[in-house]
């Protein structure tokens, strides 16, 4: 389980860069904490499907782009 968090936490934190944007702004952009993006980055914490919904929608990319 532990792998597939690392891996999605990853792929969201090279979108992000990508786009340019601070973990604050991506919080804000998806009404969460900017603390748990970062755990969320580093694999620290499992999503639920929601809230990858939420960071997809806030980075402008399908779920599919952050698995």
């Amino acid at each position: 389980m532990e792998e597939i968090c690392v891996k999605t936490g990853l792929n969201i934190r090279k979108c992000r860069e990508k786009k340019g944007i601070s973990q604050e702004e991506l919080a804000d952009k998806a009404n969460l904490h900017r603390t748990y993006i970062g755990l969320v980055e580093r694999g620290q914490t499992n999503l639920t499907l929601r809230t990858l919904e939420k960071i997809s929608k806030a980075l402008g990319v399908g779920v599919k782009d952050l698995l």
